[in-house]
């Protein structure tokens, strides 16, 4: 292990290691270090921390020292020049009829010498434009050519998604990106979906291809023979997050389209049998392991317990009730003469109350000699019960008296 310092020379730069010499360094600072181009500038974007040998690549440059204000405004008035230099290089490019596009200048920190970087669809013969730069700054000057995604990376920009380039943020180098990466995410082969700013394939489509190839292992593909719970048939989408398959069903009426788990599904080797063959049955299912069963059972609609404050307050024992304070002789005054006003409400509500009773019980005497009479009235009539059934007797009719005998 050796220590080093993580330093970065522009803001969506490389990062690179340099030896601190003895110096703790923290991270945000401006440090000045040498380079095989010189003495730079460059912000530490990580401090003093130890790191294997297999990551360093020889030789290990040290760190000069800890920028000083005079160092910084040498950085400032780099800066200012940079921009008069790009406005002159593309009136000496207009002048010459170059097919070149300037993208950055760069002046070192000593000034020593000033790179540009521009873009072409080929090989440019920019010979004579470097005589003419040279004439005018007077120092040694540098034309390099990039690609198209390295401009997007110096220049920025929003993508698709609506946030900022990622080389422009934190990607350090560029990887290679190819169409299976996005044919395996089952996206659009469309050139103007699946490609960034710069015309090239976007770099997010790297980011999850590793987790993709281990889902497609065991998936099956679109229109494979497989055998189902409900029996054979064939693969018409797989969804891999989800880790489901939709399957067609053989039938024969209206086709049968149903959706399985990827474990309740079993390819057939070598396809559909011919007419006569027997269909092989190949289709083990694994019952699923039964989740044990936790002793505390959460409520869904309970808010977890990660967003609960956990600070609960310690029970405080009870506080005894403060003692009653002795009653004043105004205060008792006043308490007695609020006694007297109530016994004399509630001996009027009485009075009140019996005056109401006499009426009623004058009224239900003129009633009694009624309810007497249909209570012996009731004690004459038998209950339904009780009653005897009548014999009904029938009419005599008028028949002729028999004669008698003779």
């Amino acid at each position: 292990m050796i220590e080093v310092v993580s330093v970065r020379f522009k803001s969506s730069g490389k990062v690179y290691y340099f030896d601190p010499s003895g110096l703790e360094l923290s991270q945000g600072q401006q440090v000045i270090v040498e380079t095989s181009k010189g003495l730079e500038i460059g912000e530490c974007v990580k401090g003093n921390h130890s790191v294997p040998e297999d990551r360093i690549v020889p030789p290990l440059r040290p760190v000069i020292r800890v920028a000083t204000e005079e160092d910084l405004r040498v950085a400032e008035n780099n800066k200012a020049k940079e921009k008069e230099a790009f406005e002159i290089c593309l009136k000496k490019i207009a002048e010459h009829g170059l097919d070149m596009k300037l993208v950055d200048v760069e002046y070192n920190f000593e000034g020593s010498k000033i790179m540009f970087f521009f873009t072409s669809d080929g090989r440019v013969d920019f010979r004579e434009l470097v005589k003419d730069l040279a004439s005018v700054f007077r120092t040694r000057i540098e034309l390099r050519q990039i690609g198209v995604r390295d401009e997007a990376k110096m220049l920025g920009g929003l993508g698709i998604c609506g946030r900022p380039f990622c080389c422009s943020q934190f990607l350090d180098e560029f990887q290679p990106v190819s169409t299976k990466m996005a044919k395996i995410q089952s996206m659009s082969l469309n050139p103007t979906k699946i490609s960034g700013a710069c015309g090239r394939l976007m770099c997010c489509l790297r980011y999850e291809h590793e987790a993709y190839e281990e889902l497609v292992k065991n998936a099956p593909k679109n229109g494979a023979f497989v055998e189902t719970p409900l029996g054979y048939g064939n693969v018409i989408q797989v969804n891999l997050l989800r880790q489901t398959v939709k399957v067609n069903i053989d039938s024969t009426g209206e086709p049968v389209l149903r959706t399985f788990s990827m474990d309740e599904v079993a390819v057939v080797p070598g396809g559909r049998p011919k007419e006569g063959e027997p269909l092989p049955s190949v289709l083990q299912i694994v019952p699923k392991m039964e989740e044990e069963e936790s002793e505390f059972e959460m409520d869904p609609w309970e808010m977890p317990m990660l967003l609960v404050d956990d600070h609960i307050p310690e029970e405080t024992p009870e506080t005894p009730a403060p003692a009653k304070k002795k009653s004043s002789k105004k205060s008792r005054s006043r308490a007695k003469a609020g006694e007297q006003q109530s016994r004399k409400a509630k001996n009027q509500n009485q009075k009140e109350t019996k005056a109401q009773g006499a009426q009623k019980s004058q009224g239900k005497k003129g009633a009694q000699p009624k309810a007497r009479e249909s209570e012996k009235t009731e004690k004459k009539r038998p209950n339904n019960k009780n009653r005897r059934k009548k014999v009904i007797k029938k009419p005599k009719t008028n028949q002729p008296e028999k004669s008698p005998k003779a």
